[in-house]
C-alpha cells in the first residue's frame, strides 16, 4: 500500500513516521524543502497509483485546507481518496466532498487527536465519510491508532462531516478538562497549608477518579518549571472551542462549562493568572503548542 500525506508539520512528520513504521509506503508533501519527500504537489500525486490513489491532507484549517483540495481535485482521477485530518470545521467538509464527487474521487473527514505525542502512543481517530471508502482507507487508520482493540481507539462516527464533528466535541470538553485542572492548580498553589503542589498533583494521577493522561501532563510541566515561572498565562484558542460553543448555542444544549473555559482563555489576555498558565502549559505538552516567555508584551486577539 501507498499513500500521500500533505503537510509535514509537527503531528503530519510524526504521522508519516507512524505509518511507515507499519510497511506502508508514504509519499510526503511540504513546502518546506527540508522535510518533504517531493518538490511538488503534482510530483506526490504521480508518485501514487492512478485511481486507487489515498492523499491525507494534514494542514491548517481554512484557506490553506480549501486550496490544497481544490489543487487536488484537478490532479486525481475517478476511483482515488482524500482525507482530511486537519482540524477543519465540519461544515467545510460537503463542500469539498461535492467538489472532488464531481471528479470520481472519495472524501473522507478524519479527526485526530494525540498531538505530538502521537508517534509513540497512537492517534485517536474519528472518521466520517461512506463505509466503502473507509474500508479501503482501514489499513492507514489501523497504522495511526493506538495498538489493542479497534474500537478504543477509532470510530467510524458517521457521514461526511461526522468526524471532524466529533472531533470539534472532543476539543470542547478538552478546553473544560484543562480548566478544572488548572482551576485546581491554583487552589493549592493559592494556600499557604499544602507545602507539595507538584506532589498532590501527582499522588491523584493513580487510583483517584480525577486521574488522566492531561493530569500527567501537568505534572510534567510543574516538574519541568515549578510554579511555571517560565511562560506567561496568554493561552490562544485554536477555533475548535468557539465552534463547539456556537453548536451548543445553535442546539440550544446548556455548555456551561465548554463556554467558560473558552472565556477564561480570552480572560488569559487581560492578566496574570496562574489557573491559565497551567492551561499554557498543558497545550505545550500535549500538543506542542507555542508558549508566551513569561512577561512577554500582549499581542492582538486572533480574529473570530
Amino acid at each position: 500500500m501507498k499513500i500521500g500525506l500533505v503537510g509535514l508539520g509537527k503531528m503530519g512528520a510524526n504521522m508519516r513516521e507512524r505509518i511507515r513504521r507499519s510497511g506502508i509506503e508514504v509519499v510526503g508533501y511540504d513546502r518546506n524543502a527540508d522535510v518533504t519527500d517531493v518538490d511538488s504537489l503534482e510530483a506526490m500525486v504521480d508518485a501514487l497509483p492512478a485511481g486507487d490513489r489515498i492523499v491525507w491532507v494534514m494542514v491548517p484549517s481554512g484557506s490553506i485546507t480549501d486550496g490544497v483540495i481544490t489543487q487536488l481535485a484537478d490532479l486525481l482521477s475517478a476511483g482515488d481518496i482524500v482525507i482530511d485530518g486537519g482540524n477543519s470545521y465540519y461544515q467545510d467538509d460537503e463542500p469539498h466532498a461535492a467538489l472532488l464527487r464531481t471528479k470520481g474521487v472519495g472524501f473522507l473527514d478524519a479527526g485526530v487527536s494525540g498531538g505530538v505525542w502521537g508517534l509513540e502512543n497512537g492517534y485517536g481517530l474519528m472518521v466520517g465519510g461512506d463505509a466503502d471508502l473507509v474500508e479501503r482507507v482501514l489499513p492507514v487508520f489501523d497504522a495511526l491508532r493506538p495498538p489493542g482493540d479497534r474500537a478504543e481507539g477509532f470510530v467510524h462516527a458517521g457521514t461526511v462531516g461526522a468526524g471532524h464533528y466529533a472531533k470539534m466535541v472532543h476539543n470542547g470538553i478538552e478546553y473544560g478538562l484543562m480548566q478544572a485542572y488548572a482551576e485546581g492548580y491554583e487552589l493549592l498553589a493559592a494556600k499557604d497549608l499544602v507545602t507539595d503542589v507538584h506532589g498532590t498533583m501527582r499522588a491523584w494521577t493513580n487510583g483517584t477518579v480525577v486521574r488522566s493522561w492531561l493530569l500527567e501532563l501537568l505534572v510534567r510541566a510543574l516538574e519541568k518549571d515549578p510554579g511555571l515561572a517560565a511562560i506567561d498565562d496568554w493561552v490562544e484558542d485554536s477555533g475548535e472551542g468557539r465552534w463547539t460553543v456556537d453548536e451548543a448555542i445553535d442546539l440550544a444544549v446548556p455548555a456551561p462549562v465548554i463556554s467558560a473555559a473558552l472565556f477564561a482563555r480570552f480572560a488569559s489576555r487581560q492578566g496574570e493568572s496562574p489557573a491559565m498558565k497551567a492551561v499554557a502549559a498543558l497545550r505545550q505538552q500535549f500538543g506542542g503548542h507555542a508558549v508566551k516567555p513569561a512577561g512577554s508584551a500582549p499581542s492582538a486577539p486572533p480574529p473570530a
